[in-house]
């Protein structure tokens, strides 16, 4: 235990080396330290490199009060810590001097985890599947909408083009937007498998390589800020919001799943229907079994609940299946007997979660699945998924599969927080009911 610590001790110095030297070469004056609250918000502070080395060793200090969710004004000192692993020089600040990012490990003044950081969550998650013999890799599929300009309130979006689903016509302004912002991720490390328009006017859809789950998470962060800068630089507006139109499908993160164990896939069985194995059965088991009550943190937003219920592919009931793409669980079936191909794809996410938190709890059911040896079957009437945020929250509050996975802290703040959002929501007169009850009423 003492020799790995010590390696892991010598491979973070050698980063860290890495990152002051580049810094120093690159003439980047500017590191910006990213960290995500508990609604999955992207937050940042910048310091000079002259900084960079204490920052490493010691931290930055931040008042925790005054981020979401993170903690209570009695406890508010917090540091925030950059990871070496994830530093990337940001490519749409190319004029020197330059400016760079890494993300951050939130510790409180000892040196501990915080409890409220949603990447220690994901990460407790990860080092649950470690300790059974599993690295956990995803592979998101991501769906935004681009608008011609900022949504004006009282004023529907206007689409930037009417393409549909894989269109490629030069009326489709999406394509060159997409080169650009791929060769921008690819600029930052972030691989890209696939890109293409997507079914609604004005969406598109943008898959990234297979990574582990953190990385994968912070992918994403980084993903949906990248593809806002260029939308700006562009002219125009991006939006990761679940469902903007009543009469069009709305933006969904299929995530593809797979454990391994070392270098041999633990969903494959060459022999297997599906060439699944009992891993991976049970891991489908343990989603479906426990999907209601994660489906708070996959589908965070009150309007999350228009997309799941609003047709369109989108999941509505907790069902699995080869092919079935109105699953809430789906086993891809593209190149059979092919073991490292084999997965899981769960289609509930939205482009909008907070996808530390999403991936902690949808791999903690799996997790628990695989655990207790769950069994698959097929249900002739599957369960709805939740039909609002408030079904969610009530499945939610009431799950120790949850509390355990997010911490008591984050448990109770989501809680909160949802709550103050429906209370919200339901006592707002709608445009639809002034539109159909003020002229006859």
């Amino acid at each position: 235990m003492a020799l790995m610590s010590l390696e892991n001790s010598d491979h973070m110095s050698k980063q860290e080396e890495f990152v002051l030297r580049t810094l120093e070469e690159r003439n980047i004056r500017f590191v910006r330290l990213w960290f995500t609250d508990v609604l999955g918000f992207l937050k940042s502070v910048a310091i000079a490199p002259a900084e960079l080395e204490s920052a490493f060793s010691e931290g930055i200090g931040f008042d925790g009060s005054a981020i979401e969710g993170f903690a209570r004004t009695s406890e508010s000192d917090m540091l925030a810590k950059p990871d070496p692993t994830t530093f990337s020089v940001l490519p749409w600040r190319t004029e020197a001097p330059g400016a760079a990012r890494m993300f951050c490990d939130i510790t409180m003044p000892d040196g501990t985890p915080s409890p409220s950081d949603p990447r220690n969550v994901l990460r407790r998650t990860l080092n649950k599947a470690a300790e059974m013999g599993y690295t956990c890799y995803t592979h998101p599929e991501i769906e935004f909408f681009l608008f011609n300009e900022k949504p004006e309130i009282g004023k529907s979006p206007v689409p930037v083009d009417q393409g549909g689903y894989f269109d490629h016509t030069p009326a489709v302004v999406g394509h060159d937007f997409r080169r650009q912002a791929i060769t921008m991720l690819e600029a930052m490390g972030i691989s890209v498998e696939f890109s293409h328009h997507e079914g609604a006017p004005g969406q598109q859809e943008i898959d990234l390589r297979y990574a582990d789950a953190l990385s994968t998470a912070d992918n994403i962060m980084t993903f949906r800020h990248v593809i806002k800068e260029v939308a700006l630089e562009q002219g125009f507006y991006a939006s990761f919001m679940p469902k903007p139109f009543t009469e069009h499908p709305g933006s969904g993160m299929h995530t593809h799943v797979s454990l391994f164990k070392g270098e041999e896939n633990a969903f494959y069985d060459p022999n297997a229907e599906f060439n699944l194995s009992a891993t991976g059965r049970s891991f489908i088991a343990g989603i479906l079994k426990h999907a209601p009550e994660i489906t708070a943190i996959t589908n965070q937003w009150v309007n999350s609940y228009k997309r799941l219920h609003g047709g369109g592919e989108a999941p509505a009931f907790v069902n699995w299946g080869p092919s079935d793409r109105g699953a809430l669980v789906r086993v891809p079936m593209y190149k059979p007997k092919k073991e490292n191909s084999t997965r899981i794809e769960l289609r509930s996410p939205d482009s909008a979660c907070n996808p530390y938190l999403a991936y902690a709890v949808m791999l903690a059911a799996g997790l628990a699945g695989v655990e207790g040896k769950y069994e698959l079957t097929n249900s002739a009437e599957p369960d709805s998924l939740p039909a609002n945020l408030n079904e969610a929250i009530a499945a939610m509050e009431k799950s120790a599969l949850v509390r355990e996975t997010l911490g008591e802290h984050v448990f109770e703040y989501v809680l909160r927080n949802k709550r103050a959002e429906w209370q919200d929501y339901r006592r707002q007169v709608s445009a639809y009911e002034l539109d159909r009850y003020l002229p006859v009423l």
